[in-house]
């Protein structure tokens, strides 16, 4: 670190502002170097060193380069001479018509910075399989799949529903005309509403960042259709280097100093202007982002996180257009309100995959052979429509050749194969050095640096932070190791007064990966992350460690484990799998007893590959719920995986607001076969979903309740229905809230004699004759049925009870959106009074203060 202060030499002061300097001099290096050839600073020699150099940028490295060389005096006399020179320059350019000058020298910095951006963006490094390679990002960039909108989000953007890759869903040609380029995010989706604000989502290493970097490269080669004058883009891991009260232009200035003359026109330029800020999940204040104190003007200093708040708002640079990235599990902290298009990013399509592994290979045939290796594993071809799971398949594929001997079954073998591959890859040569010298300890040196690695990367994923200082003690401890660089990324940050390194592991993943091998193969209690489930007044994680509880899961089963000790030298405690293998246990029979979210669970379970683990899981009743969730084929998998290895009736099954598509009910059909309860609910089901479930009425001798509320399903969805119910006679109670069906779909209902269903609910539907079914018993049109409505008042209430805040907030927002009137009646006072009791106590429980804001914003309007 080194501090400016009056001491400070000006050799010192080159090196810090070295940065800066490159960018601020580029335009005038020639001019400047001849300047210092009359001062005598440089000789006829070194200018013509200087100028040997290709490139305007290269010439001002190597006079700084040789200013270093000619000690202190030579940079005292040239940083006055570039102060001098760049006054003068401000001084001419001042000359002449001041608004014709004023855009000349805006449209100046612009292609300025416009070639800034495509050197900043021309070369793609790819997760440091190679410290230092870099290959060209066009010669790498394979087309992303992004989708327009998400399941429900449009109609209720306050409902946030957690996102995920669903690429079978969003493949299939009755989406194809919601596709949609990077150029075309903010062009109107209706031809009316302005889009000024998008949030873009998508898992784990779907390529959020590669879209920011394709819009970058394309922005700066002139190659898009982007109707803007200056992108600035921002990532929030730099933001969170911002200790103290700023502003938006110290914010914009911290990486792009090239445009300080221009700053002030281009801001208020503003509808001309993209901000673009990356990685919102990573934000150590993400969840404070609902802000009630807000800038409005550039220059006003404030936290951080109230000038995120004021721009994403609109209260900060209301014209202006704003792209937010960010995993799923954060987006309930973003105030969608303001939100005028969501984005999801769904990753690769089998064709890019292709074209990945052509990209990677370089050679078609051994594309091709790989391609066919990977296809036959069901795991690795679903990973390999994530892009960055499809460069760690390919990493995989290049070092062990092929892997038919230990063919990956989970995330963690990948991962695990993964680590192996590049300890083998990047200590070869090492490693021979050791066996031929004999040398003890080389092993032990390895697990070490490893389990170093794996300590800084649990310490911080704990403190949800993501970027490390070299002042870090867990940094410091590693230095020296010779493998760092093989994990971590280095990048120096630049600050007023001193500069420090920043390390981040190379991906999230992998510092999730290696946080799980620290607390697998240490004494370190396992951390509490799962109970929130179980107990869900305690707290929630939001998802953040979501992925580390599924590796943690899969280190500590033995195959993993085994190979760990044998390729890494660390072994896991016995004492400590015997335990991990109780809790899942004990939890997944908790939940499957009550009927609460169960799908991250049922992750850790497949994990573990185990299927003595999953038989030894025997609930009173098996209830599975995994409602909320956009599921992929990897959590189908999974959900296949438990239910396969459980035998009998399934109480119930909760797939509300899956996105679950045709092709995942055919999939799932034999479990389907096997429900009592089957909700279905807030999913988009086509004819060809409906078929499935007629095929399951028919065929099902478990099925009595079947819901399917605010699907689209209309007359003939629900024609084709009544008729396979006319068959079975099975089914008692449906449940079809909020479709489009009309009086005449009812009738096919009432004609179901000599059997009649128990209880149909077709509130909030198409019809205009009401007093038609006020006389069958059987079907509710309205609110007039207390006994009804008390039953689902119960059905809700038990769904909160079991659910997290984070998806309660999503209930609530539901159930508190009944008309007025309704609300006179017994059923209603009674639910709303136990629901009110309900956020209280969770209220009591809670420890985070934005949680606590909405849960009280809720008991505020019950209490009305």
């Amino acid at each position: 670190m080194v501090e400016r202060n009056g001491c400070t030499s000006c050799l010192t002061t080159i090196r810090v502002l070295r940065v800066s300097l490159i960018d601020e001099l580029e335009g005038r290096i020639d001019s400047l170097l001849d300047i210092l050839v009359c001062r005598e600073v440089f000789t006829r020699d070194d200018r013509e060193e200087v100028l040997s150099c290709s490139g305007p940028r290269a010439r001002v490295r190597k006079v700084l380069d040789i200013l270093e060389c000619k000690g202190e005096e030579a940079a005292k006399i040239f940083l006055s001479v570039s102060s001098h020179h760049q006054q003068e320059a401000q001084t001419n350019s001042k000359e002449g018509n001041t608004d014709q000058l004023q855009s000349v020298e805006y449209n100046k910095v612009k292609q300025k910075h416009k070639d800034v951006l495509r050197r900043r963006s021309e070369s793609m490094l790819l997760y440091n399989t190679r410290h230092g390679e870099k290959i060209l990002f066009s010669e790498h960039y394979v087309n992303l799949l992004l989708v327009d909108g998400h399941q429900g989000l449009d109609i209720k953007k306050h409902e946030v529903l957690t996102f995920g890759q669903n690429r079978l869903c969003l493949q299939q040609k009755s989406v194809v005309h919601r596709k949609i380029t990077p150029a075309k995010l903010f062009s109107s989706t209706n031809g009316n509403s302005p889009v000024k604000k998008v949030l873009v989502t998508g898992v784990a290493g779907i390529g959020k960042t590669i879209l920011v970097q394709k819009m970058l490269f394309d922005f700066g080669g002139n190659r898009d259709n982007l109707a803007f004058d200056f992108i600035i883009h921002m990532t929030f891991r730099d933001l969170n280097l911002i200790d103290k009260p700023t502003n938006l232009q110290e914010m914009v200035l911290r990486k792009n100093r090239h445009l300080a003359k221009e700053l002030d026109n281009i801001l208020a330029n503003e509808d001309k202007l993209l901000i673009i800020l990356d990685g919102f999940d990573e934000f150590k204040h993400y969840r404070s982002c609902d802000v009630d104190v807000f800038v409005t003007e550039p220059d006003e200093d404030a936290e951080v996180v109230e000038v995120f708040g004021s721009l994403i708002q609109g209260e900060l640079l209301p014209n202006a257009s704003v792209m937010v990235t960010s995993r799923p599990a954060a987006i309930n902290h973003i105030p969608v309100g303001c939100i005028d298009r969501f984005v999801l990013i769904a990753g690769f399509s089998l064709a890019e995959v292709q074209d990945f592994f052509s990209h990677y290979f370089q050679d078609s045939a051994l594309a091709d052979r790989m391609l066919a290796v990977v296809s036959e594993n069901e795991l690795m071809l679903t990973l390999c429509y994530i892009p960055a799971f499809c460069y760690i398949v390919c990493c995989l594929l290049k070092e062990s050749k092929d892997l038919c001997r230990e063919s990956p079954k989970t995330m963690t073998d990948i991962y695990m194969q993964y680590l192996v591959a590049l300890l083998r890859s990047h200590t070869q040569t090492r490693a021979e050095t050791f066996l031929q010298e004999q040398r003890p300890g080389a092993a032990q040196q390895l697990s070490d640096i490893v389990l170093k690695l794996g300590r800084l990367a649990f310490q911080k994923l704990m403190e949800h932070q993501t970027l490390f200082y070299s002042s870090d003690r867990d940094v410091a401890a590693l230095e020296g190791c010779s493998l760092v660089s093989t994990f971590l990324d280095k990048t120096v940050t630049q600050e007023p007064g001193y500069t420090e390194e920043v390390y981040s592991f190379a991906h999230l993943t992998v510092q999730e990966f290696f946080a799980a091998v620290y607390c697998a193969v240490t004494d370190h209690p396992l951390p509490d992350t799962l109970r929130h489930t179980t107990n869900p007044a305690e707290g929630s994680t939001y998802g953040h460690l979501d992925l580390f509880n599924r590796f943690l899961s899969g280190i500590l089963s033995e195959r993993n484990a085994n190979l760990l000790l044998r390729q890494v030298g660390l072994c896991c405690h016995k004492e400590k799998v015997e335990t991990y293998r109780q809790r899942i246990i004990r939890e997944l029979t908790i939940l499957c007893e009550s009927g609460g979210h169960i799908l991250n669970h049922l992750h850790c379970l497949f994990e573990q590959q185990d299927p003595s683990l999953a038989l030894a899981v025997q609930p009173k009743t098996l209830r599975v719920n995994v409602s909320d969730e956009t599921l992929s084929q990897m959590d189908y998998n999974t959900i296949k995986y438990f239910l396969n290895l459980t035998k009998g009736k399934i109480l119930e099954l909760d797939l509300t607001g899956t996105g679950v598509s045709y092709e995942a009910l055919r999939d799932i059909e034999p479990l389907l076969l096997r429900c009592e309860n089957l909700w279905l609910g807030e999913n988009n089901l086509n004819m060809e979903a409906v078929q499935v479930i007629a095929d399951v009425l028919q065929g099902s001798e478990s099925l009595t309740c079947l819901g399917l509320g605010w699907s689209n399903i209309g007359d003939e969805e629900l024609l084709t229905l009544s008729s396979a119910i006319r068959i079975k006679r099975k089914l008692q109670e449906l449940w079809m809230e909020g479709n489009r069906v009309s009086d005449t779909g009812l009738l096919s209902l009432s004609d179901l004699t000599p059997n009649p269903l128990k209880k149909v609910v077709a509130i909030w539907n198409d019809q205009t004759d009401s007093e038609t079914f006020y006389n069958d018993d059987s079907i509710t049109v309205n609110f007039t049925d207390d006994e009804t409505w008390e039953s689902w008042g119960e059905w809700v209430i038990k769904r909160c009870e079991v659910s997290s805040n984070e998806k309660l907030v999503m209930v609530l927002h539901k159930v508190c959106n009944v008309p007025v009137h309704c609300l006179e009646a017994q059923w209603a006072k009674a639910f709303y009074k136990e629901l009110s009791n309900l956020i209280e106590r969770r209220i009591e429980c809670c420890t985070e203060d934005d949680m606590c804001k909405k849960l009280k914003k809720f008991e505020g309007i019950l209490k009305l």
